[in-house]
């Protein structure tokens, strides 16, 4: 485990990390030095994910949480803060995607995914903000998407989402900015995780004629969630100081097609 990196010394709060893109930003902020708390639902997948920081010298815990709810995000901060004993970065990127029109998705699953994704996005920062502005400073990472910039088919809802985060990102860095506080989103298109295959299942896609539609973006593939985490650790550490208020396309030309 690298004992110094762009995140040495700090504490990171990544929600959703028990898979995906939250568990390549977990693994690689303790590459990177950081102490890491990761949220979710599912325990057996988080603790796994702190066991293998854990294995190879870094620090991290595993939170239970449901990001819908405001006493439940208000004690991941809590826990955090009592684990490690401040809080630097936080990367807001639980989520879930349901393919639908506005004929075909129904009120629960807009309110499912309007509450996780964005909902989610606000409690957990409005925990976070006082204790980061409180030590003087502090990094709010939302994951949005490209159909957060653009339309997409069958998306309703995420799309709805997603935009209102590019937009929660901005009001927060004009809020918070002279307060020490930088927040800015990425904005990842078709990305290599569990909800991709999970998304052609539900479109009654195969797999390849799904994968066949990723491959037609200027960079002819799919990313990967290394490549999404490399990002993140970006705009988590100095090297974007000068940032806030953002939306970071990391897509492969998807959005510029």
């Amino acid at each position: 485990m690298q004992l110094a990196g762009k995140v040495a010394g700090k504490v990171a709060l990544i929600t959703g990390g028990t898979s995906g893109i939250g568990e390549a930003v977990a693994e690689l902020f303790a590459r990177e030095g950081a102490k890491v708390a990761i949220t979710g639902r599912n325990e057996s997948r988080g603790h796994a994910v702190t066991a293998r920081i854990l294995e190879s010298g870094g620090k991290a815990i595993f939170l239970r949480t449901d990001v819908r709810k405001a006493v439940e995000c208000q004690r991941a901060v809590e826990e955090t803060l009592r684990s490690f004993g401040r809080l630097d970065i936080l990367f807001n990127n639980a989520g879930v995607f349901f393919p639908q029109t506005a004929l075909e998705c129904s009120e629960e699953e807009w309110d499912l995914q309007i509450d996780i994704n964005l909902k989610g996005t606000f409690l957990m920062s409005k925990y976070a903000l006082t204790p980061m502005i409180a030590q003087g400073g502090g990094v709010i990472i939302n994951n949005s998407s490209g159909w957060g910039l653009v339309g997409g088919d069958k998306a309703v809802a995420y799309c709805a989402s997603k935009g209102g985060l590019v937009l929660l990102t901005k009001a927060m860095a004009i809020d918070h900015g002279r307060q020490g506080i930088r927040v800015n989103c990425i904005c990842p298109g078709d990305v290599d995780t569990p909800m991709l295959p999970e998304d052609a299942r539900l479109r009654g896609l195969d797999w390849k004629t799904y994968l066949a539609g990723c491959e037609k973006r200027p960079l002819g593939r799919i990313g990967t969630v290394d490549e999404i985490a490399k990002a993140v650790l970006f705009l988590a550490s100095d090297d974007s100081s000068f940032m806030t208020g953002a939306a970071l396309v990391v897509d492969g030309g998807g959005t510029a097609d």
